[in-house]
């Protein structure tokens, strides 16, 4: 697990840093790393895991704590969103919540709403509300789309289908 937060960090920091199509559509790879956490992970420690790797993406981009902000808050989110959309029973709980153990339309169901609550942090603390709300919701769309398709695609290039016992 923590040989996955690196190289997203740095997947992040080094590749992903200055990839933005069209001037809207940022590539916020990282978020995922909280997401795809396995789903025993509870809510103190993913907080503890948002804050670090917040903080890590930080530095390099200097952005005095926006992307903290905003991972801390999918970091809050993330297990109360799991137990609503899992069963207790259902699924095992070290199991990863992928597109490959879990299918697309329950990971779409999953992810496409704690990467929207990211951007929606993370653009309107960047904008501090100075009026720019159509910019940063445009900023907001495009850029879920565009972490969820490469989200995907990292997903299907990288992970493997957890077997059963």
């Amino acid at each position: 697990m923590a040989v996955a937060g690196i190289l997203y960090f740095l997947a992040q920091v080094l590749i992903l840093k200055n990839l933005v199509l069209f001037g809207v559509a940022f590539c916020f790879l990282y978020l995922m790393f909280i997401i795809l956490l396995p789903m025993e992970v509870k809510t103190i420690p993913s907080l503890l895991i948002s804050f670090v790797l917040g903080l890590g993406v930080d530095m390099f981009y200097d952005t005095m704590g926006i992307h903290t902000s905003a991972l801390l808050a999918v970091g809050f989110v993330r297990s109360r969103w799991l137990r609503m959309l899992v069963s207790s029973g259902t699924f095992d709980e070290d199991m990863q919540p992928t597109v490959v153990n879990m299918g697309l339309q329950w990971f779409l169901s999953y992810s496409l709403p704690l990467v929207l609550i990211h951007h929606v942090v993370f653009f309107y603390v960047e904008s501090l509300g100075t009026g720019l709300f159509f910019d940063s919701l445009q900023k907001i769309i495009a850029s879920v789309i565009f972490v969820t398709i490469m989200s995907i695609i990292v997903q299907l290039l990288f992970y493997r289908r957890r077997r059963g016992i």
